[in-house]
């Protein structure tokens, strides 16, 4: 079974709900959770935060952006949390890397890509978190893009079948 079905089972199963905010994947991964029927039971939105200003619109600080460059682990971190607060739902997953073919450099070559993961636990209850991984992968643009979007799938169905 497909990535975007299992984890689509997995959040209708704990009635939870997600939001993606989206670099390097363009909108991919909101393109892969629609493609399954009943997909508005758990989907919410999907927002592209391509550039910096989008970055900022979306709520990350600009001393990260700054500091640390878009393609980064408090980047990926505060696109998480900031979309999962926005959108008001359980779950949000955030996605920035550098694609390529261009663009890398010794400490982030091509294909390197963070992907967060941000819970909303209930008010109060201190049960809120967030986790970023940073992965590299290889091949041609399109395949990048495609990796990292299941890889965010995964990193998300994995935490929601912890909770």
């Amino acid at each position: 079974m497909a990535i975007e079905q299992t984890v689509g089972e997995s959040l209708r199963e704990r009635d939870a709900t997600v939001a993606a905010a989206e670099s390097c994947t363009g909108g991919l991964i909101g393109s892969l959770l629609t493609d399954v029927p009943g997909a508005s039971d758990y989907f919410d939105r999907s927002v592209v935060t391509y550039s910096y200003d989008a970055k900022l619109d979306l709520g990350v600080p600009r001393e990260r952006l700054d500091a640390e460059g878009a393609v980064s682990e408090p980047v990926a971190r505060a696109m998480a949390r900031a979309v999962r607060d926005a959108a008001g739902v359980t779950w949000g997953v955030a996605t920035t890397g550098i694609a390529g073919p261009e663009g890398g450099s010794d400490d982030k070559p091509v294909g390197t890509v963070y992907i967060g993961v941000a819970h909303a636990g209930g008010w109060g209850s201190g049960e809120s978190w967030c986790r970023v991984e940073r992965y590299v992968f290889d091949g041609t643009r399109t395949e990048i893009k495609r990796q990292i979007a299941e890889r965010a799938l995964e990193d998300l169905r994995e935490a929601v079948e912890a909770t």
